[in-house]
């Protein structure tokens, strides 16, 4: 090699660095003595041009700072962790983890982490414990297990203890005068000797009225004796079972209870109207099930997989009396007449009104619906020529009415009131179309009321705007939308318990009264069902007391502390309520 390229071989050594500190040293360098521009010298080093002024600010700050120092070294020894080590090694040749030996050398004085303890144990050459059986370590706190449910567990003895769940029993009146297990008996739902239906359904009931995160939380409440005993059982049944039992339910199983529940809650008072609003809801799915059809989801306004439910609202009770899950896009267009039928074999007649928006069903339904007698109120869509249409009407054809009894800012809409003919439809029907409602189209309104004032027939409409709402209820606090909860609920099964625990809050709402019957189940469960309480059972009865709350005095008024009534899957022990 040629004293050229050796000299340059070891100047390399020096122009490039092969530490953070000779980098910083180079740089530092070609900047102050060679004068190289900032941008240029952060460049050659892999500086950013901030960093390297940062760098450049701090050596004017202390131009005295030296370099290529040796880096300091750490202490050599761990005196504490040295004195500690021949006793760290004994405890783990009794087979304690690192959680016990740190444990154990803080009752005795000392403390060393868990990581301390594992880092001494790695460098005296143990290796990791083995997992161990429960009877293996040693003794110390430990999660409590829960009994498995079984009926024939149940402990009605005298005893006193505090539930999380109090609210829980102002349902129970309700559901003690309902034949709740001969109904499921003659249903069809399945049960054993350990968990019969009956208790079973309770169970998924109980967490449904119960407006937490549902039972995503299931497994924090097996311990709490009052939703155990809510359901009849010595404890809630575990997860598992809850999303076994939803996949045992025959699905000819849902008709016949939805049909027995509500011919039995007409009997406890629960009102029942004349006119009904109806609605798709689409519950989605988070999954690649091929089976699974893509729906309109409105809050997301754009189509995706999902389960399409069909829910139909009692305006005048505010309550779900009817629902179906198991709907497919060929049986869609069909649904309205499914009810109309279900209602007709309920009540022995058809529901007078009902309320849907364009995309429920067809013009042919729509003339079956008009043979049956029954009258409906929908939306048109607005194509683009019906807007040329309605843009080349006169302005003297066009009239102004005022609503009364909504609540609303635009009251006075303009409206044009017409008789139309449609393909599939036999007769005339009823075209209202407004404008000055708040929207930038005007709004297309058929009708098979020929003779009713435009003005009821608007209001009527401004009303179902509502359900939107009262379903946003059943999904966000009934939580119909949680498919992803650690309990799989079939859906249908998910669907008759959110029908089921709205009539039940429809009830305690009537009964309560004070205007809390149009009030949400949300608002219900906020003033009375999320309340602890004391229970104490004695041998004839089960008294529930309530603690000092704002809302008690609106149960003593309707009654609650005159409430005793025999609970059939309870001994026939009478309920109690005490207020403190």
């Amino acid at each position: 090699m040629s004293l050229a390229k050796k000299l340059t071989s070891l100047a390399d050594c020096f122009l490039q660095p092969v530490n953070a500190t000779h980098r910083r040293y180079e740089a530092l360098r070609a900047y102050f003595v060679e004068g190289l521009p900032s941008a240029q010298a952060a460049a050659r080093f892999g500086y950013s041009p901030g960093s390297f002024r940062v760098l450049v600010h701090e050596f004017r700050q202390d131009p005295e700072r030296a370099f290529f120092l040796t880096p300091a070294k750490g202490p050599q020894t761990a005196p504490k962790k040295d004195r500690l080590r021949d006793r760290v090694v004994a405890l783990r040749k009794q087979n304690l983890s690192i959680y016990d030996i740190s444990r154990t050398l803080r009752d005795e004085g000392d403390s060393l982490s868990p990581a301390a303890v594992s880092v001494l144990l790695q460098a005296e050459g143990f290796a990791r414990l083995p997992r161990r059986l429960d009877e293996e370590r040693p003794p110390g706190s430990r999660p409590t297990t829960a009994d498995v449910a079984d009926v024939r567990q149940l402990d009605l003895s005298p005893r006193s203890f505090r539930t999380q769940f109090g609210g829980l029993f102002l349902f129970l009146p309700s559901l003690a005068a309902v034949p709740f297990d001969r109904i499921l008996r003659r249903a069809g739902f399945p049960g054993s000797e350990m968990i019969p239906a009956g208790c079973a359904l309770r169970s998924l009931l109980a967490l449904k009225l119960f407006g937490t995160a549902r039972h995503t939380h299931v497994m924090s409440s097996v311990l709490d004796e009052g939703l155990a005993l809510f359901a009849g059982l010595n404890v809630i049944p575990k997860r598992s079972f809850l999303t076994e039992y939803s996949c045992r339910i025959d699905p000819a199983c849902y008709p016949k209870m939805l049909r027995s529940w509500f011919d039995t809650l007409t009997d406890l008072q629960l009102p029942r109207g004349s006119s009904f609003d109806l609605d798709f809801h689409t519950i989605p799915f988070h999954g690649d099930d091929a089976l699974v059809e893509k729906h309109y989801v409105s809050k997301r306004s754009r189509r995706q997989k999902g389960i399409l439910a069909f829910l139909v609202h009692d305006a005048q009770a505010h309550v779900f009396c009817y629902g179906d899950a198991d709907l497919r896009k060929q049986d869609q267009e069909g649904a309205v007449l499914v009810f109309a039928r279900f209602w007709k074999q309920r009540t022995g007649h058809y529901p007078e009104e009902l309320i849907f928006d364009s995309r429920l069903t067809t013009y042919a339904r729509l003339n079956a619906l008009n043979g049956l007698g029954i009258h409906f109120l929908t939306l048109r869509r607005r194509s683009p020529k019906i807007l040329r249409e309605i843009a080349a009407v006169p302005a003297s054809a066009w009239r102004q009415v005022e609503l009364k009894n909504v609540t609303r800012l635009y009251r006075t809409p303009r409206i044009l009131d017409r008789r139309i003919t449609l393909p599939g439809y036999d007769g005339p029907l009823r075209q209202l179309t407004i404008t000055d409602l708040g929207h930038e189209e005007p709004t297309l309104l058929l009708t098979n009321h020929l003779t009713q004032s435009p003005a009821r027939l608007i209001g009527r409409y401004a009303q179902r705007m509502l359900i939107e709402n009262q379903i946003e209820d059943g999904v966000d606090f009934f939580h119909l939308d949680a498919l992803s909860s650690a309990v799989a609920l079939k859906v249908n099964c998910d669907l008759l318990l959110t029908l089921m625990a709205s009539s039940l809050y429809r009830l305690l709402a009537g009964r309560v009264g004070h205007g809390y019957e149009t009030a949400k189940s949300r608002h219900l469960f906020r003033d009375f069902v999320d309340a602890t309480a004391a229970v104490t059972i004695t041998a004839a009865e089960i008294q529930v007391r309530f603690q000092r709350r704002a809302h008690n005095p609106l149960l003593l008024a309707a009654g609650f502390d005159q409430i005793d009534v025999p609970i059939p899957w309870l001994d026939k022990k009478r309920l109690r309520f005490v207020f403190g």
